[in-house]
């Protein structure tokens, strides 16, 4: 009997749409989750890879960046500000706004876990951000506790080391594309 698969490996995709340069962001876990799912490349299939405690939620929808490679070993992470949540494995256009330069610590061992930050093409909330400067500093601040909280979890630590714009955030993007 030959193996089929009724999904497709959104890995696959482009990062990037071809007609408007836009991020092609792969939903995983959408706002206001507590469920962290995660795409499983082998089975092809998105599963539930943790349970956050009673009170915590994922604050944005939360995504890949398809062939690309980070730091960490995953594909590029991406938070994704749009106006209602979406849904594991929706693709959503995003217009790229900066980077979120971050460090996971895990005992001594330090890794680089970087999360764009992008604006959902179709957010009318959201629309007139272009750059992350246009964040309100607390909305930043809100997101590296939620970072720091989400590692302490696993018994690792969070340290943002910083926010940068679109330009550093495509150099990023291109370095991901190839070590993918």
């Amino acid at each position: 009997m030959s193996k089929t698969s009724s999904l497709a490996d959104p890995q696959q995709l482009s990062p990037r749409a071809k007609k408007d340069n836009l991020l092609q962001v792969i939903i995983e876990t959408p706002r206001g989750a507590r469920n962290k799912y995660s795409f499983d490349p082998d089975q092809r299939i998105f599963s539930l890879k943790k349970v956050l405690p009673a009170g915590m939620v994922f604050p944005y929808d939360f995504g890949f960046l398809p062939r690309t490679l980070a730091e960490d070993g995953d594909p590029i992470d991406v938070l994704v500000l749009m106006d209602e949540a979406a849904f594991p494995g929706c693709l959503v256009q995003a217009r790229l706004i900066g980077v979120m330069e971050g460090e996971q610590i895990d005992g001594k061992k330090r890794i680089r876990n970087d999360r764009l930050l992008a604006v959902a093409e179709t957010t009318h909330l959201y629309a007139d951000l272009q750059h992350y400067t246009d964040l309100p500093r607390k909305f930043l601040r809100e997101i590296e506790e939620f970072f720091v909280n989400y590692h302490q979890l696993e018994g690792k630590k969070y340290k943002l080391l910083g926010c940068k714009g679109p330009r550093t955030a495509s150099t990023l993007i291109r370095k991901s594309q190839n070590a993918a």
